[in-house]
């Protein structure tokens, strides 16, 4: 027929079409609104990867216990002999799978048990008063570095971190021309650096801290916490910048969303090593080999505390706050906001800019490790309403470190 064109289109382009055809349907029906339960299912998987991937060499900057992965390697060096003897005999594998499972049974549930308790909780955590005093003064419109000072001189750690900010090499064009005297005093200390960095290194040291360190069994896991944060804060600044809000405050407001997760991990790995000890010593004594093999092969049981992490970790971002006195702060305030009961699209801007960090940080990180489709991609930035302004924004940082200065 004159003036008809027919288009004939392949298998594969028929089969792409209806793809995205079905992919911009179910995109649609996720964006605002309350959760649904596929992106539920994607940030789980994102946790799992977090807390039970394969430990792999996470690139890391600034990393938090570097000394610590001799011992990580001696001891999984000693885990793989006693396998090899227990790969002997067949009763002595029995043996091993039965010790394991009682191990990690009587953690989920010793575990669960201090999770129940505010008072256990606060007593085992590493987040403190002086902690959180610090995090409000540095959001507050009055803040002076005299004030400062005082909350910063009680943290002895603290003001080791900032020094030795201060004297590194990565500072020295900020310091004085031809200064080599190493810089001790408080006050010069946090003059140098300035209000405007102090708002960002602050909160960074202080997070930092927060970590579960010193447990030979959590470095790999503490490494992509670590780095998911920090991902997290840099994405916060972009997008504050780009809607005109407080950049540090947002970059606070993303590092402490891991101050949960840090908590129920520090205590579940705690009552891991101590429960492993008890037995390792009990076998020791009753010069059991066999037994005491078995226990010292027991893996990390980092399918149940992922669990109880997925369960407590949103909501114990702001409880714990709140218990240490706390309730009325704005940080506190919008990681209650960020736990998403009512949607994304009830949040203020400032939890939305915070939880859109997270999303692309989580999107990140899972293409990493290659369990990320386009698909599922796009169901994330559907629901937190990611735009393409703000897509092509967080492409082009660098998330290998923290710009200052």
């Amino acid at each position: 027929m004159a003036g008809v064109h027919i288009k004939y289109i392949n298998d594969a382009d028929f089969h792409w079409l209806q793809a995205k055809r079905a992919i911009t349907q179910v995109v649609a029906s996720v964006s605002g609104g309350l959760k649904p339960a596929p992106v539920a299912a994607l940030e789980q998987q994102f946790l799992q990867q977090l807390i039970m991937g394969t430990p792999t060499n996470t690139p890391v900057w600034d990393d938090p216990e570097p000394e610590l992965e001799a011992v990580a390697f001696k001891l999984e060096v000693e885990r793989e002999a006693a396998l090899l003897r227990i790969a002997k005999k067949q009763q002595n594998k029995q043996l091993a799978q039965q010790i394991n499972s009682q191990l990690h049974m009587s953690l989920k549930t010793e575990l669960a048990n201090q999770l129940a308790s505010a008072a256990v909780i606060q007593r085992q955590s590493p987040v403190s008063d002086k902690h959180l005093l610090l995090l409000e003064l540095l959001n507050s419109p009055k803040l002076d570095l005299g004030s400062l000072r005082l909350a910063v001189a009680s943290q002895t750690w603290l003001v080791q971190d900032l020094t030795n900010m201060v004297n590194s090499p990565v500072f020295g064009a900020r310091r004085p021309q031809n200064s080599d005297l190493q810089v001790t005093d408080l006050k010069l200390v946090l003059g140098y650096i300035g209000l405007d960095n102090l708002r960002l290194l602050i909160p960074f040291y202080i997070c930092r801290h927060w970590l579960p360190l010193g447990h030979a069994s959590l470095l790999w896991i503490n490494r992509k916490l670590w780095r998911y944060a920090q991902i997290q804060g840099v994405a916060a600044r972009a997008l504050a910048v780009l809607h005109e809000q407080d950049g540090a405050l947002l970059y606070s407001l993303a590092l402490m969303r891991q101050m949960g997760t840090s908590v129920i991990l520090g205590i579940g790995a705690t009552i891991f090593e101590q429960l492993r000890g008890n037995w390792l010593r009990e076998a020791s004594k009753a010069r059991d080999k066999e037994l005491y093999d078995a226990v010292a092969v027991s893996d990390f049981p980092a399918a149940e505390i992922c669990q109880l992490v997925s369960e407590h970790c949103m909501q114990l971002n702001w409880q714990l706050p709140q218990w240490l006195g706390f309730a009325d702060s704005e940080l506190v305030s919008q990681l209650q906001v960020l736990q998403d009961r009512d949607g994304f699209a009830q949040m203020p801007l400032t939890a939305q800019l915070a939880a859109k960090a997270s999303c692309y940080a989580q999107s990140l990180l899972l293409e990493e490790a290659n369990q990320l489709s386009f698909r599922d991609k796009q169901l994330l930035y559907s629901y937190y309403a990611m735009s393409e302004q703000e897509l092509i924004r967080l492409q082009g940082l660098n998330y290998r470190k923290l710009t200052l200065f």
